[in-house]
């Protein structure tokens, strides 16, 4: 039988809230929070292991953990007010684990033979990046890269605005030297969105292997992608406001590119 705990003062509880608020703490211990049966199932058909699931029996039943999971994780049986505590959404089914996370890196990448990316620079809020994520994985994308990321790619905002999605994509984290350089040595073609741009995103041709490159809703992209870009391209808009939201905006233009790609790769 799962061991009881009741007490917010747990050190196994305050260690979950600490790394549900800390980046570095994450890091340090490799431990990420997910919550959710999906984003946990998500999280295992990854590969990644799970070290210890939280459940609360007024939500979930032990018998049902064990149904769900064949797991060899330490589980523990918490109290509605710690659940409530720890939880984001009060829609999960009652359960909370703790997974060790995969941090893939460029070198590591494999890629199909056409492929399609979605690159995003200096990403900074989890909600942008894991609605991001979703649409990377409705389109199967080979990967996300992530340059000069300022949010953890497993804050738990993102685990959960992604609804798992950070599982089911090759994400990677680097520099933005690092992509710009790799991209060229794979021969794929880069598309930078960009408000200055004068082509029109649906005027090019994106059947080949190319990168979708956005920046941040404030400011855009820097530079250094903009002067090593293959291309720079914009949506045109009609109305009085001259930007779409970012996820948004790359949902059109990796749909785009998977019309072109008759929705084939």
């Amino acid at each position: 039988m799962a061991e009881y705990i009741t007490s917010t003062q747990n050190p196994k509880i305050k260690n979950i809230l600490k790394l549900q608020q800390k980046s570095a703490e994450r890091k340090k211990q490799n431990l990420i929070v997910i919550e959710g049966l999906r984003e946990i199932k998500l999280a295992l058909q990854s590969g990644m292991q799970v070290k210890s699931i939280y459940f609360c029996r007024d939500i979930i039943s032990e018998e049902e953990i064990i149904k769900h999971f064949e797991v060899t994780a330490s589980i523990f049986d918490i109290s509605h007010d710690i659940y409530k505590k720890l939880a984001y959404r009060g829609s999960t089914e009652g359960i909370i684990a703790l997974g060790e996370p995969k941090y893939l890196t460029l070198n590591e990448l494999t890629l199909r033979r056409n492929p399609l990316l979605i690159v995003l620079e200096s990403v900074e809020k989890p909600g942008n990046l894991g609605a991001i994520l979703r649409t990377a994985d409705a389109a199967h994308v080979d990967a996300v890269i992530i340059s000069d990321p300022l949010t953890d790619i497993y804050n738990p905002n993102v685990i959960r605005s992604s609804i798992g999605c950070v599982f089911t994509n090759r994400v990677i984290a680097c520099s933005s030297e690092e992509a710009i350089s790799w991209l060229r040595k794979k021969g794929i073609k880069t598309y930078a969105a960009s408000l200055t741009a004068t082509q029109k995103y649906h005027e090019k041709d994106f059947t080949g292997p190319s990168a979708i490159v956005m920046g941040t809703e404030a400011n855009g992209l820097t530079g250094k992608w903009l002067k090593n870009t293959d291309e720079q391209i914009i949506i045109p808009m009609s109305g009085a406001i001259d930007s779409l939201n970012v996820s948004i905006s790359t949902a059109i233009l990796v749909f785009e590119a998977k019309r072109q790609r008759n929705f084939k790769q």
